[in-house]
C-alpha cells in the first residue's frame, strides 16, 4: 500500500499566487497513466490558475474558499463543496475572489504534466486576447503582470 501524506509534499509555488501539490502523477511518489490529482491553494484576493487549455478533461472541486471560474464563454461563481467539470481542450481559469485561501483538488486524465504549468514559470503562457481567446465578460483579468 502506498500512502502519501500533504504535510510532507513539497508545494510549486507558481506566479499567479498559487500553490499546487501534486497527489498523483507529475512528481508524486504514486504514478497513474491513468489521471492526475492534486491540491492546490490560491492565496486571498486574487490567486488564481490562469487562463489555459490542455487536451485533458479535468474536474475542479472546492474545499474552502470563493472564486470565480471561466470555462470557455462561461463565468461563475463557486463555493467550497462544488464542482465544476471542464471538457477537454477548453480553455479555463479559476480566480480566488474572497478574503480567505481557497483550497481545492484537481483532477485530470489521462496522467501526465499539463503545459501551462511549464509555461506559467518561463513567463511564456499564452495571453487572453492575443495569444488565446478572450476571457468571458465579466471575468477577472488573467494574471500577467506577474510574469
Amino acid at each position: 500500500m502506498t500512502t502519501v501524506d500533504l504535510d510532507t509534499i513539497t508545494g510549486r509555488s507558481y506566479p499567479a499566487r498559487r500553490t499546487t501539490f501534486n497527489l498523483v502523477g507529475g512528481s508524486s511518489a504514486v504514478s497513474s497513466p491513468h489521471f492526475s490529482l492534486g491540491y492546490v491553494v490560491l492565496e486571498p484576493g486574487g490567486g488564481q490558475v490562469p487562463w489555459h487549455n490542455h487536451e485533458q478533461e479535468e474536474v475542479y472541486f472546492v474545499l474552502e474558499g470563493h472564486g470565480q471560474m471561466c470555462v470557455g464563454d462561461e463565468v461563475t461563481e463557486l463555493h467550497a463543496g462544488q464542482m465544476v467539470h471542464i471538457p477537454s481542450s477548453a480553455f479555463h481559469q479559476l480566480t480566488n475572489v474572497g478574503d480567505e485561501p481557497l483550497r481545492m483538488v484537481y483532477c485530470y486524465a489521462p496522467s501526465g504534466e499539463v503545459l501551462h504549468w511549464k509555461q506559467e514559470l518561463a513567463g511564456t503562457l499564452p495571453r487572453a486576447g492575443e495569444d488565446a481567446p478572450p476571457l468571458p465578460e465579466g471575468a477577472e483579468a488573467q494574471h500577467t503582470d506577474t510574469f
